[in-house]
């Protein structure tokens, strides 16, 4: 019987993607775990895995197209059921011979995108286990858990809906809005009308090819994604940005003394590191800048926990790579993971959880140059930190009596909030302190 093998449900908010390449032909013979697809959604590039050993019989998709959750991508005959399974012959190129992992990295490979398929792993839960077991893990995919934590939820606490009593990621969220079911949403119009409007319709565009020559570029995935996700966080988020600059002379000074030790374990002391350090500490004073607002049940969320985004420049786009707990680590710690990270999002290699679960975000294009800028917030955030380049400029120094003119190295920062979460005020404090430990580095590595 013909295996349909559909896009599996991704997880993150995340209902399509871009199929990058198709890795097999027709009347390919594939091993069950091998990459048979690679798709680009919003959040990374995946290796897609078969679900089954047998033979390739329909090819659905082909290169560039956009294919979303559900739909049927790849049709196989299972080895061993009918005459075509039964005498395909083995044909696999050498790419995909170099991509077919060993049999114990299968269950690895499997869970390339997101943590698992979620259409085979359903069928084996619903196998395994026909109903919700009393005691031991609920069963739940692993992008799943991952929501439940960023929610601040007990799992064993959600009611199961999907089949052999697993917690979908709608059951979650029905848990945090306080609904005994996700479908109790449309019973409940008083939430609905909560809702922020819908902004209103673009009117349409002139006729461009009328007036002379124009290109069509398709916007696709990442860049699609971006401006869906922008335009949603500068239409719902009144955004107001508060400014100010740090004298780095100092902590330049001392950059500079330990970067060569930083470069031998791995790392890099950019600037960045230390603005992320020095905001950890900041977002545990200020804790509403590491919050999120849900409008439908009129409540801040307040989150205990510290990971913080940071805008890398990349060929698809700017992304947001997040590097977690921050509070908890060295500035040396935070060097070597951060140029990691940075380095696996250019090159397209940053998995979903690399990319997700941020608190707070930095963006920093000083390396481009430029004054100053006002970030969007990335939504659903509610503030965001802008860094520009550090130059050195004359300053005073001393006071009305004594003072003179000297040159110092002076960043532009800036801080860009949620209005409807944070005050101006609250925005001139909080970066008060993220000045105040950029400007004496020995403080800085005693903040917490």
């Amino acid at each position: 019987m013909p295996v349909e093998f559909k896009l599996p449900d991704l997880g993150e908010g995340i209902h399509e993607g871009e199929i990058i390449e198709v890795l097999v032909h027709i009347g390919d013979r594939v091993e069950d775990g091998q990459t048979v697809l690679i798709v680009e959604t919003d959040k990374a590039t995946a290796e897609v895995p078969s679900p089954v050993t047998g033979i390739v019989k329909e090819i659905r998709v082909k290169s560039g197209q956009t294919v979303r959750v559900g739909e049927v991508l790849i049709v196989f005959i299972k080895e061993g059921e009918g005459e075509e399974g039964a005498k395909a012959p083995l044909h696999i190129t050498p790419q995909e011979k170099r991509e077919t992992p060993p049999l114990e990295e299968k269950g690895k490979k499997a869970e390339s995108l997101a943590g698992k398929t979620e259409e085979a792993s359903i069928k084996t839960e619903a196998a395994k286990a026909p109903a919700r077991p009393l005691e031991g893990p609920v069963p739940a995919a692993p992008s799943t858990r991952r929501l439940a934590r960023e929610f601040g939820i007990d799992i064993n606490q959600v009611k199961p809906s999907g089949p052999g009593g697993r917690v979908t990621p709608e059951d979650v969220r029905a848990y945090a809005e306080g609904a005994r079911r996700p479908e109790a949403k449309e019973a409940l119009p008083e939430a609905e009308a909560k809702k922020p409007p819908a902004p209103p319709e673009a009117a349409a565009l002139p006729q461009f090819d009328q007036i002379g020559p124009v290109e069509r570029i398709p916007l696709r995935s990442v860049r699609r994604t971006i401006a869906k996700h922008l335009a949603v966080a500068w239409s719902q988020i009144p955004h107001v940005t508060h400014a100010d600059v740090a004298d780095l002379t100092e902590l330049e000074a001392f950059r500079r003394k330990h970067k060569q030790q930083v470069a031998a374990r791995g790392g890099a002391l950019t600037l960045t590191v230390f603005a992320m350090k020095a905001a950890a500490a900041a977002l545990k004073k200020f804790p509403r800048f590491n919050s999120s607002l849900d409008m439908e049940s009129e409540e801040i969320i307040i989150k205990h926990y510290h990971n913080i985004g940071f805008a890398v420049d990349t060929e698809r786009g700017l992304l947001v790579s997040v590097v977690r707990d921050v509070d908890c680590k060295s500035i040396f710690d935070l060097a070597i993971e951060l140029k990691a990270l940075a380095e696996k999002t250019r090159q397209g290699k940053a998995t979903k959880d690399d990319m997700s679960g941020g608190t707070f975000t930095i963006t920093n294009i000083g390396s481009i140059g430029g004054t100053g800028f006002s970030p969007i917030i990335n939504y659903p955030e509610v503030a965001i930190m802008g860094m520009a380049q550090a130059r050195f400029q004359p300053v005073v120094v001393g006071d009305e009596k004594k003072h003179e003119i000297v040159p110092r190295l002076m960043m532009p920062l800036n801080i860009t909030i949620d209005h409807r979460v944070l005050d101006g005020a609250e925005a001139a404090r909080f970066l008060n302190m993220i000045i105040e430990g950029l400007e004496n580095p020995e403080n800085l590595l005693m903040m917490s």
